[in-house]
């Protein structure tokens, strides 16, 4: 008898696996595949921070915790996470996104600079972007360190107590004031079940009895070779964002791999996981060629390394933290799409409160289950 079995070992599942045990929760965290692995969407070595969310300030709000989470979490498991190399949002000035992202900054008192166009190409010459892009750099936005996070959650995880089994696929689970959970290798019995299956969430949701519009989407992480080694160095090239009508691009320094830096496009098609390599993926290499060769010149036009990652899109883009409307001792946390990574430490906290049936500590009515199946008020 667990008091919860988490499905699911990505990072936010094994965020939430280490808040539990932490609260004292005898936990269970199951993973499908053998870890460490790369088939879902918490794998590799890196990704973008930032605080300035725009219209969406709950999430604002809960980044600014969830920075201070972060640094904590690099104490407590004594590794690095966190690069404050800051985060650079371009476009045109009148765009909704670079004036929510002014405002959000300015909201909540976060150190910014609004850069010129001339202030763009002075500070950063390897870009050449439109005459009509200003610039809005966070200094309080980085790289988090993917891999050692998501172990970091982990191994702390298995110090308190928690117990980890990978390899082991959930086929079922059976609700009830105990819940029984079914694996590939055996039966569980748990108070409280948190699902949190990631690009599986509209597969085994159903099982459920839970019909949500999600949708999992392939997307091709690329990196490209530097002409002049060190030019997108942590020291002289920050985090990047470019999204306008026809964009939406995202860049990380050169950290990863030696001598390269990695631009992609934020969306790909739609795939089922367990067959993700057959989508057509070829549109997006043309499309970021085409902006590697216009806008990033300095690196080479045709990418060095090519690796698939998938996230699972929620129609408004906001998350699913709730309970199960039928069970309310199973907690639902998916439909990150592709911008969860970063509140991780925020989300495990949550679905922690929830199965403890905890007043959460964020309001979470964006990201409640019953809005896809409440209609909309009338105007």
């Amino acid at each position: 008898m667990y008091d919860v079995v988490v499905v699911g070992a990505g990072i936010e599942g094994s965020a939430t696996a280490y808040n539990l045990v932490k609260n004292g929760q005898k936990t269970l965290l199951l993973e499908q595949f053998p870890l460490p692995h790369s088939r879902g969407s918490s794998h590799g070595h890196s990704r973008i921070t930032r605080v300035a969310y725009g219209k969406d300030d709950h999430y604002a709000v809960m980044m600014k915790e969830g920075g201070a989470l972060w640094r904590s979490l690099e104490r407590e498991a004594g590794v690095s996470i966190f690069l404050n190399c800051g985060c650079l949002a371009v476009g045109q000035p009148e765009f909704h996104f670079m004036k929510a992202t002014v405002a959000s900054l300015s909201r909540h008192g976060i150190r910014h600079d609004i850069l010129t166009p001339g202030d763009l190409r002075s500070r950063y010459p390897m870009l050449a972007l439109p005459e009509d892009y200003i610039g809005v750099f966070d200094y309080s936005g980085g790289v988090l360190r993917a891999d050692r996070a998501l172990r970091a959650f982990q191994t702390l995880f298995v110090k308190y107590g928690g117990e980890l089994r990978d390899g082991e696929e959930v086929k079922d689970v059976i609700p009830g004031n105990v819940n029984t959970i079914v694996t590939s290798q055996g039966r569980y019995s748990a108070r409280k079940v948190v699902v949190t299956v990631g690009p599986w969430a509209p597969k085994f949701l159903p099982r459920l009895g839970i019909n949500i519009p999600l949708k999992t989407v392939l997307t091709l992480v690329l990196y490209w070779k530097e002409k002049n080694r060190g030019e997108y160095s942590t020291d002289r090239f920050p985090t990047y964002k470019n999204v306008g009508d026809n964009v939406e691009v995202y860049a990380l320094p050169s950290l990863e791999y030696p001598g390269h830096v990695r631009v992609c496009y934020h969306n790909g098609p739609e795939t089922d996981p367990d067959n993700r390599d057959k989508p057509d993926t070829q549109w997006i290499l043309k499309r970021m060629q085409g902006y590697v060769r216009d806008h990033m010149p300095s690196l080479e036009s045709t990418p060095s390394i090519v690796e698939p990652c998938m996230y699972t899109n929620t129609p408004d883009r906001q998350f699913v933290l709730d309970r199960h409307p039928g069970h309310k001792n199973i907690i639902l946390g998916v439909g990150f799409s592709g911008h969860g990574f970063k509140l991780a430490p925020v989300v495990g906290k949550l679905l922690c409160e929830l199965a403890m049936d905890r007043t959460p500590s964020y309001d979470l009515s964006p990201c409640r289950l019953d809005r896809f199946t409440t209609p909309a008020p009338r105007l």
